[in-house]
């Protein structure tokens, strides 16, 4: 799997109308929950549901699985269906693992993929180094933040977060070829105890 295909993975899309959103001066609540969650969370423990869709907005791929986060740059994310796949960033490098093909690539976790939605959660909390931030309001019972990468290597237009009640519930991207991925966060723990090895 190309590992714009495995970052793309990572994130979550949704589909938002131009004008659905309505965007706020100043520091706004949707800014203060990424930043509170980014600051105040540590380690995370979640469940996920991935789904991947073209740019006609068909459905390509449904995928499960488990994430695991611990700052500063380490993350685990365990695909269960359809495809088993393991990919692993333990602050140094990325170690995606394709279980069914028995085949494990490694990739240095440099600036440029320090600035990908893949590392955004389990970085740093200084999210406006990478990314331009702008608030986009709230819709479906969360607050919506989107964060437009500011370096031009990179394979994705934006980043969208949702939040519910300062806890990340749903994170999309859109990559330079249209492609929409939409990861769902469910059954989310802030803060538990991770051990370097997990």
């Amino acid at each position: 799997m190309k590992l714009a295909r495995i970052v793309a993975a990572m994130m979550a899309i949704l589909i938002i109308a131009p004008g659905t959103w309505a965007a706020t001066r100043g520091r706004s609540p949707a800014v203060e929950q990424m930043q509170h969650f980014l600051s105040a969370v540590h380690s995370l423990k979640a469940d996920f549901t991935q789904v991947v869709m073209d740019p006609n907005l068909r459905k390509v791929k449904q995928s499960h699985g488990t994430l695991l986060i611990k700052r500063p740059n380490r993350f685990r994310w365990d695909y269960a269906t359809p495809n088993k796949e393991i990919i692993v960033a333990d602050g140094k490098n990325v170690w995606m693992y394709d279980v069914e093909l028995q085949q494990v690539t490694v990739k240095p976790l440099d600036g440029t993929l320090a600035a990908s939605p893949a590392v955004l959660l389990s970085g740093s909390n200084d999210v406006g180094e990478n990314f331009k931030i702008k608030d986009l309001g709230e819709n479906g019972g969360m607050a919506w933040v989107q964060l437009i990468p500011k370096g031009k290597d990179t394979d994705f237009r934006d980043v969208r977060l949702g939040f519910r009640n300062g806890v990340v519930a749903v994170m999309e991207l859109k990559d330079a070829l249209g492609n929409l991925t939409r990861i769902f966060f469910e059954h989310v723990q802030g803060n538990p105890s991770l051990s370097d090895d997990q």
